[in-house]
């Protein structure tokens, strides 16, 4: 390390009474902060050369550090011993992180078996059965649970159903233990993002306790970093576009420095786009061909996928299907859309409208999505014998196998689009009308070019031979009359490449025909990966708040940064292990004060440096800016896009946003304390500290798990809304 000693440099005892030599020389570091990087390298060696006795007991005040890379670094005071200075100087950028690393994964692990029951989210079999199942979520989290599981020995036969009590041959606390661990992990991330934004030591510290209780290696872990947590959760999404934000005000900056040479310039661009854009995206399509390939057998996710892929699956006997279908085969129908179901229908009714019986989506396998095609009433003909195929144009009758009712269409507004035509069913064999008749149009065939309708690859579209319309689904949800499945409806437009008009028959049935075989069947992993990320951002948008039945564990987020709710995370007898999800008051509270104080200092300097006075060096304001706009656009990022948000929210959802407020919080307490003495700071860090760490304690059984009556909390239910005590 390079270390420069000036006269006075951010003396805490500096005042007015300093004589000219040190104000001089205030402005001489000042002048040498505002120099560009290379510079300041070529001055610090030869000062070093020119000096090469100098040492820190000649200088009464701190030093200016300088790594290698010309990068400033702020120690704190050492103690006056001389070995303990020694031993001090050369590893606290070891041994402070290093200890809170400790107390951090101390305060992750302890008593974490403490409940022998299934808390919240924990499971882990699909990935150890290999089944293929959906979530609305990406699958490296989920993966990683499984990976746990694995490690921990565990075979995949415990369902992990919530509140159940974990049997013997289940090692939950090494698998609880392995996700601590990420979460313990945050708190050297927290003391080394403090450091890189060039708060004091007592920030940096602040910081770190707050979340307790070479360019082109910075640019790859950045972009394998946001790679990663995209491939956990869509909420990733956010931070890649901090990254992105700074990046190009980091490459608009860089246009402007007319000595750059137009090479070194793109560059820059390209490294970027390597590292923040394709790098990303290939770990987040990695993780999909991962889930694929582990998942190689059929499971409960099945339907939400497209049939081909489902016929990839071990376990699963589409490879049976007749290939072509004819009249008086049983199938089940798969419409094509993203994020598409199966044509369903059961024995109640459309509240309003025709009243007649409802027809909809469903993304589960179910004897009510069955049909059986045939052909209009007047020229249907029983024939045990003779094998007539379907095809192209041809007008056919959808026939309910479990209901005995035929699809049909009206000039019925549908219940929720109201734009379209209601599709219903009607009638049975003998009561019908031409209601009853859709024309069968053959879009196309993966395989082979034909007329006739084949199961799993052939895509096709049912056109009302009446009204004209085309029977679509497109993932609109039904009211809780309709169970939450997708509204089906008969669209008036004629939109060939509209997908959610496009179905393919996926089971089929008819002992009259021989199988097709597995061999006929394959799909392609891009059109399997787009599928299944469309078929999760539908699902995510359908989770929406359901307004005949209450929620208690949802929240808004109004509530979210005055810590307004906590959630009951189990179940809440007297005697049984309760947690209670809240965070530290000290730390939410003090965090949403730092972004409202942060924006009124914005405005004030703001406002003063346009009456020509200057609070800062240009170097100064420019680290103000930002560490400030850094801190306050990840929070923003993070939390306005909730409000906007259809689907149902939780309190867990504000963490990420709370890790901005919490580096927001050191630095403008650093802020406001960097013309301080040294005793006054030590004062003002010391009680925000002893805050932290009391409120911490005050409320650790809530966190840590607790077994008697929840009625002797009573006295930490700081604000009406928490539900934490009976």
């Amino acid at each position: 390390m390079i270390s420069i000693h000036f006269d006075v440099w951010q003396n805490d005892d500096y005042n007015d009474d300093n004589d000219n030599r040190s104000s001089n020389s205030l402005q001489s570091n000042n002048d040498f902060l505002e120099m560009d990087t290379l510079k300041r390298r070529h001055l610090t060696t030869a000062i070093n050369q020119q000096f090469p006795k100098a040492g820190y007991e000649q200088v009464p005040f701190d030093p200016i550090d300088f790594d290698e890379n010309g990068k400033l670094y702020k120690p704190i005071r050492s103690p006056k011993n001389k070995v303990v200075l020694a031993i001090w100087k050369q590893h606290n950028d070891i041994i402070i992180p290093a200890f809170f690393t400790l107390l951090s994964f101390w305060t992750r692990y302890y008593l974490i078996s403490y409940s022998k029951f299934v808390v919240w989210d924990e499971f882990g079999s699909h990935y150890l059965k290999r089944e293929f199942y959906f979530d609305v979520h990406p699958p490296l989290g989920k993966m990683l649970v499984g990976f746990a599981g694995f490690l921990a020995g565990y075979n995949g036969s415990f369902e992990f159903g919530s509140g159940e009590a974990y049997p013997a041959d289940v090692n939950y606390t090494f698998m609880r233990m392995f996700f601590a661990s990420f979460g313990a992990w945050m708190v050297p991330l927290a003391y080394f993002t403090s450091l890189e934004l060039d708060l004091s030591q007592h920030a940096v510290i602040l910081t770190t306790l707050m979340v307790l209780l070479d360019w082109w290696l910075w640019l790859i872990l950045t972009g394998v970093s946001i790679g990663c947590v995209t491939s956990v959760k869509w909420v990733g999404l956010f931070v890649t576009a901090l990254v992105g934000l700074y990046t190009i005000e980091d490459l608009w900056d860089k246009f402007g420095e007319l000595s750059m040479p137009k090479k070194i310039y793109l560059k820059h661009w390209i490294a970027r786009i390597i590292c923040l854009i394709i790098l990303p995206i290939l770990l987040y399509m990695l993780s999909f061909a991962l889930h694929f390939a582990i998942l190689h057998n059929s499971g409960p996710g099945d339907a939400q996928m497209s049939s081909l892929f489902q016929a990839s699956l071990r376990g699963n006997n589409f490879y049976e299907n007749p290939i072509k279908v004819a009249y008086g085969s049983r199938f089940t129908l798969k419409n094509m859309g993203y994020g598409g179901g199966l044509l369903h229908s059961h024995v109640q009714t459309y509240p309003s409208g025709s009243k007649q019986q409802q027809v909809t989506c469903y993304h589960h396998r179910d004897t009510n999505n069955e049909w059986i095609i045939k052909k209009p009433r007047e020229l249907h003909v029983e024939n045990d014998t003779e094998i007539e195929f379907v095809k192209h144009n041809d007008v056919v009758r959808l026939f309910h196998a479990q209901t005995g009712r035929n699809l049909h269409s009206h000039q019925v507004a549908a219940p929720v689009t109201k734009s379209l035509y209601e599709v219903s069913c009607y009638g049975n064999e003998k009561i019908g009308d031409k209601n009853d008749h859709w024309v069968v149009e053959v879009i196309d065939d993966l395989f082979e070019k034909t007329n006739n309708l084949h199961s799993l690859t052939t895509r096709i579209r049912f056109r009302h031979q009446v009204l004209g319309c085309y029977l679509r689904a497109a993932n609109s949800i039904l009211p809780q009359w309709g169970f939450k499945q997708i509204e089906v409806t008969c669209d008036k437009k004629n939109n060939p490449s509209d997908s959610h008009t496009h179905w393919n028959v996926e089971h089929h049935w008819n002992d009259k025909l021989p199988s097709g075989g597995s061999s006929h069947y394959r799909t392609l992993f891009l059109h399997d990966f787009w599928h299944l990320n469309v078929a999760m951002y539908t699902s995510n948008n359908a989770l929406v708040p359901d307004p005949d039945k209450e929620d208690i564990l949802a929240s808004h987020p109004l509530q979210w940064p005055i810590l307004q709710v906590g959630i009951r995370i189990c179940g809440w007898d007297d005697n049984a292990v309760k947690y209670y999800l809240l965070g530290n008051p000290a730390v939410w509270w003090s965090g949403t004060a730092s972004l409202v104080i942060f924006v009124l200092l914005f405005a004030w300097y703001l406002i003063r440096r346009r009456r020509q006075y200057r609070d800062f060096t240009q170097a100064q304001w420019f680290h103000f800016l930002y560490v400030g706009k850094l801190c306050f656009i990840g929070w923003v990022l993070h939390y306005l896009p909730f409000y906007i948000m259809g689907r149902v929210t939780y309190l867990h959802h504000y963490f990420p946003a709370l890790y901005f407020t919490i580096l927001m919080c050191a630095f403008v307490l650093d802020h406001f304390t960097s013309t301080c003495n040294s005793i006054i700071k030590h004062i003002v860090f010391g009680f925000s500290y002893f805050m932290v760490i009391s409120v911490f304690l005050y409320f650790k059984d809530i966190a840590f798990g607790f077994d008697y009556p929840s009625s002797e909390l009573k006295g930490r239910k700081w604000l009406s809304t928490w539900n934490l005590a009976d």
